[in-house]
């Protein structure tokens, strides 16, 4: 595991010479990429979440595409076509952005319903299913979906059963006045993901996606996140609580951010920091509370207060 932790520390020391200030979040990309899973990364334009997802494609040798979503976007222009080559006088397919190790979905609320829903059967069974035939695609694979929260005119809002489908919906916010300060500073002649180089091949990646489920988690540990995910469908402020599929998630991110620290174990801290990111886009709070301005983040937190975590010592023992 200290191996591990060392492989994702060159990652995050990688993308961080492009991006200021950003560490949890680079730790949330690498607990999804682990688990094999996919982020929605919701926030205002011009923050850094493309140059992010570049820096952090090209630090592991994955292949990246980005797909800029439009209302006239088609489902075919995503996952490709079969044409007619006339020289063979036979069809062939021709493959869509979607074969890349990571692609960014631009503005995934700004496609039509018919074109988001393409990306379903990637994102569950990495594949995608064109006039019958099935295509495999390569391993690993990770979407990193963005969407601006302000403005909405002209969108059209993911259902939740797609919500669902992500591992996590992650925020990376607005830099305080020492990072912006650097930002200017870095960028003064040329952006410096010009110059990145990869610190880890995709091989790498594959071993720690086999390697990460020997983390060790306590009965104690699947408890308390059983309970978590169970209050959430009996609280009062929430109308439609998480699934058992946010259980699993759950379940996953924190043997995989256990792995990305050098631990072989879970930590109840380990549970309330993915806690947020994994269980936050999977609750409806209800129209009330909406009016009150109490939004699922901060009944998540209210959540982790009424659940009591099990004690430490109880959690490391086998």
């Amino acid at each position: 595991m200290e191996g591990i932790k060392g492989k994702c520390n060159q990652i995050k020391e990688n993308v961080s010479k492009v991006i200021v200030g950003k560490e949890e979040v680079i730790d949330q990309l690498l607990v999804s990429i682990i688990t094999s899973g996919h982020v929605l990364l919701e926030d205002v334009p011009g923050l850094g979440k493309t140059l992010l997802t570049k820096a952090f494609a090209k630090s592991i040798d994955c292949d990246f595409s980005r797909i800029q979503f439009t209302p006239d976007l088609l489902p075919s222009d995503v996952t490709g076509i079969n044409f007619y080559n006339q020289k063979q006088s036979q069809f062939e397919f021709k493959q869509g952005p979607i074969f890349n190790n990571i692609v960014l979905a631009d503005e995934i609320n700004r496609a039509t319903p018919r074109t988001q829903s393409s990306l379903l059967e990637s994102m569950e069974e990495v594949q995608v299913s064109v006039d019958g035939e099935t295509y495999k695609l390569d391993s690993p694979f990770m979407i990193i979906a963005t969407e601006n929260p302000v403005e909405q005119q002209g969108t059209f809002p993911l259902p939740e059963a797609q919500m669902d489908r992500f591992l996590m919906k992650i925020s990376m916010g607005y830099p305080n006045f020492e990072e912006e300060m650097e930002i200017l500073n870095r960028f003064r002649k040329e952006n410096p993901i010009d110059s990145l180089e990869t610190v880890l091949a995709k091989e790498d990646i594959l071993k720690m996606q086999k390697k990460y489920t020997d983390v060790y988690i306590s009965e104690d540990i699947k408890k308390y996140i059983v309970k978590i995910v169970q209050h959430t469908r009996n609280h009062k402020q929430i109308s439609l609580g998480a699934s058992p599929r946010g259980s699993l998630a759950l379940f996953k991110a924190v043997q995989a951010f256990a792995v990305i620290n050098g631990r072989d174990y879970v930590l109840p801290d380990d549970v309330q920091k993915m806690v947020e990111p994994i269980l936050g886009h999977r609750i409806v709070t209800a129209g009330l509370n909406k009016l009150k301005g109490e939004d699922s983040l901060s009944v998540i937190k209210n959540i982790l207060k009424e659940v009591k975590a099990p004690v430490e010592e109880q959690v490391v023992s086998r």
